[in-house]
């Protein structure tokens, strides 16, 4: 049977198997269900538009300050919560076939925010309950990105403590997304639970994704293959959509550097059940040479992004949320025009890059029970010029799952089950293409036996047709201490469905890979251990994480590599392949790479001054093969450190903000310059200020003016490995940025929060 057609199948007995398994249950609490009717106020008087979340429901207090919720017989957790107010949970026994009052009486708080739901875990618990620790990036500070940088989201990620946006092709500015300092490969990048930017978004994947219609990030830092297969090694980034409320807004913005943007953010309801969002954008940026070498500093591009989302949901708890995405890209680097490389000869470099996507998620909740399915499909093709060669590959992944989520009084459970085809098709180096299909069960059980103490344990087996069944388990506690502090204790396995798409071969293309010994998956086990409370004011939250990864692939010279006897290989599942005229050699590590280190973070925030500062201790090793020792990892700083202040008045909708960001001495490899990088301080500032529906902003980044090409060249006296001419980029190269923009809201949004 062919392979698509086995994806099907699986796929489809997959979604019977949960329907078959979930619907007598949900007959059964249907029959034992109960009505509660929850009155929230505020001194006596009725709040309406306060959120009431109930398991599996979610009903907004109407004017008479009422919500009602069908709920089963038996003992369930309600939270409540409304801007302006401290949100409030409450236990409450039902008992089945009556009718129960509850009145909730909520009191004032300065704090903007709503109470946030994680949705990562797939257990929907808020994040003060969750076991494993999930670190968010809040609306307010995704606004704020928005204005610092409209066109992509590195600047969103790479400002979060432990998560750092690499450049892995200075050339034509691709990036991947390390955290822990763990390869971007590892890191699984989800729009709202789907890959919809494909398996392993790596290269230019985060910088063709604008932050103008995100509400939120969730990350998740470390293993996280119990969640997420494979592709989570290293951790998950969730992308949180924008949901409808009535709001449209288009954003103008132009950079120092010659660079545009050019954004509508749009969405409305259709009907009572009906409601949509639409992102549609522009951007480009013009190639430069800020050094005067001839060689390009800024690649230049171009690119079209449109995002609909459509949005269903009834009063019987059931809802459907669709998307189809596209963008077009075309980037230019290299040797500017009319100039050469040291070789004498111009060096052109570009990509074209065409991606389109599309998902849906489907709930069914039925009191205790809620029933979930996702599915999504992406494919991405790019044309690769280097040099005097051409690449054009196609990366396509397809995805669908089936999950089964149920809330008791002790805690939840989550079952499912899921199925993805990742494919590579190489129309110029077919030897490197590759077609996997994975099938997977996971489960998990949160539990809270005592009011100081919650734990969940889950595992995921994945059934890998190219590298066998692995598991994938983890352990998560959240002990509640005094004053309001929290411990939270994790560890967990993981594994990487190792190929030949690594950061080091991005830059120079398949063509200048001679060998590829790869036979087995990347395999990986890491724990964090984190403490967190308040003193006054003060937010504060510190972590110690460690990882240990075997079997890494890494890349070497041909004359460096071992043969696969001398790494001691297992009989390959796939054949030894290479291109005929490549000098890079692909292969497993011999030792572990081990990643270890602690983050601290703290947030003082009292109207209207918000201050945030961490800290990220970082020691990332790996076995040199060449002088047989361990090494510290290249591009990996040992210190990094951040402050940021804001000032805001939201009544005048002005901002005043300035962030600094220090970058500590990183090891350098293949680097003819020089072996270490030079520690730096970046400082930005931001002020924006609305003047009715439009809000002007003017941000300056770096404005210390730190440039890599003020220690180096960018450009290397002569061709390294496999025919490359740019040093790694340890520093920026765009240097002093301004920009000036404006976001003209056409519609004004309805005054209320976003879920």
């Amino acid at each position: 049977m062919p392979v698509g057609h086995t994806t099907h199948a699986v796929l489809a007995a997959f979604t019977a198997i949960v329907t078959v398994v979930a619907l007598p249950v949900i007959a059964r609490a249907q029959a034992t269900m109960a009505t509660v009717i929850v009155r929230v106020e505020h001194e006596g008087e009725p709040l309406p538009g306060a959120l009431v979340r109930g398991p599996g429901a979610s009903v907004r207090t109407g004017d008479d300050g009422s919500a009602t919720l069908s709920l089963p017989a038996g003992e369930h957790r309600l939270s409540v919560a409304l801007l302006g107010f401290a949100p409030e949970s409450l236990l409450v026994t039902v008992r089945a076939g009556a009718e129960h009052r509850v009145l909730v009486e909520l009191r004032e708080q300065a704090a903007r925010l709503a109470p946030t739901i994680v949705t990562t875990t797939r257990a929907e618990r808020r994040i003060e309950d969750e076991p494993l620790r999930v670190e968010i990036i809040g609306e307010e500070e995704v606004s704020e990105k928005v204005s610092m940088r409209p066109a992509d989201i590195s600047m969103l990620l790479n400002e979060t403590g432990g998560v750092r946006v690499q450049s892995t092709a200075p050339s034509i500015g691709g990036a991947s997304v390390r955290i822990h300092g763990l390869r971007g490969r590892y890191t699984q990048i989800l729009g709202d639970g789907l890959p919809l930017h494909g398996a392993t978004p790596g290269g230019l994947g985060v910088l063709q994704i604008p932050p103008l219609d995100l509400a939120g990030v969730e990350v998740v830092k470390g293993v996280a293959s119990a969640l997420y297969g494979g592709a989570a090694l290293g951790g998950v980034v969730n992308l949180l959509a924008r949901r409808p409320d009535g709001g449209r807004e288009l954003l103008v913005n132009q950079t120092s550097r010659d660079g545009s943007d050019l954004a509508l953010w749009t969405s409305d309801e259709l009907s009572e059940a009906w409601s949509y969002t639409l992102l549609a954008g522009a951007h480009r940026q013009r190639r430069t040479d800020i050094d005067g070498d001839g060689w390009t500093d800024m690649p230049g591009y171009e690119r079209a992004v449109v995002r609909p989302r459509v949005y269903w949901r009834d009063e019987s708890g059931r809802s459907l949320w669709m998307t189809v995405g596209t963008t077009l890209e075309s980037r230019r680097g290299g040797t500017m025009d009319g100039a050469n490389a040291p070789d004498g000869a111009p060096f052109a470099e570009s990509l074209r890059t065409r991606r389109a996507d599309a998902g849906a998620v489907g709930r069914m909740a039925r009191g205790a029970d809620v029933l979930a399915l996702r599915m999504s499909a992406s494919a991405t093709w790019h044309r690769h010029e280097i040099g005097m060669a051409t690449e054009r590959d196609r990366h396509a992944t397809m995805f669908a799952e089936a999950s089964w989520a149920r809330t008791f009084a002790w805690g939840t459970s989550v079952i499912g089950m899921a199925a993805q085809h990742d494919t590579y098709r190489s129309a110029d180096l077919p030897v490197f293409d590759f077609d996997f299909v994975t099938g997977a069960t996971f489960a998990e059980a949160s539990v809270t036996p005592v009011p100081w103490l919650s734990a969940s344990a889950s595992t995921r087996l994945d059934a890998h047709d190219e590298y066998g069944v692995i598991i994938s388990p983890r352990l998560s506690a959240l002990v509640r201490l005094a004053d309001g502090w929290t411990a939270r204790l994790s560890a967990g396995t993981g594994f990487f469905a190792a190929t030949p798409l690594i950061e080091e071969v991005e830059p120079v293309g398949l063509a200048a890979v001679g060998r590829s010994e790869i036979n087995r998956a990347e395999r990986a086990a890491g724990g964090s251990f984190d403490l967190g409370g308040r003193l006054g004011p003060v937010e504060i939250n510190g972590t110690l994480f460690g990882s240990r990864i075997e079997h890494a692939v890494v890349v070497q010279s041909g004359t460096e590599s071992p043969s696969a006897a001398a790494v001691h290989l297992e009989q390959p599942r796939r054949q030894i392949i290479g291109a005929p005229d490549g000098e890079l050699v692909l292969t497993h590590a011999r030792e572990p790479v081990w990643s270890w280190g602690s983050d601290v973070f703290a947030r003082f925030r009292k109207e209207p001054v918000v201050v945030t500062a961490s800290y990220t201790y970082l020691r990332v090793s790996e076995h040199d093969p060449v002088a047989a020792v361990r090494r510290e990892a290249p591009l990996t700083a040992r210190h990094t450190a951040g402050l940021v202040t804001m000032i805001e008045d939201h009544q005048a909708g002005s901002l005043l903000g300035v962030e600094l960001y220090y970058t500590g001495a990183q090891r350098l490899a293949d680097n003819p310059y020089r072996s270490r990088g030079a520690p730096h301080v970046i400082i930005g500032a931001l002020v924006q200020r609305r003047f009715g529906r439009a809000t002007v902003f003017l941000n300056g980044e770096n404005l210390l003016d730190v440039r890599l090409t003020d220690y180096h060249s960018l450009v290397r006296p002569a061709a390294g490995e496999g025919g490359r001419w740019t040093t790694d980029e340890w520093a920026p190269l765009d240097g002093r940025v301004f920009n000036l923009g404006v976001r003209l809201a056409l519609i004004r949004a309805a005054d209320d929060d976003h879920h």
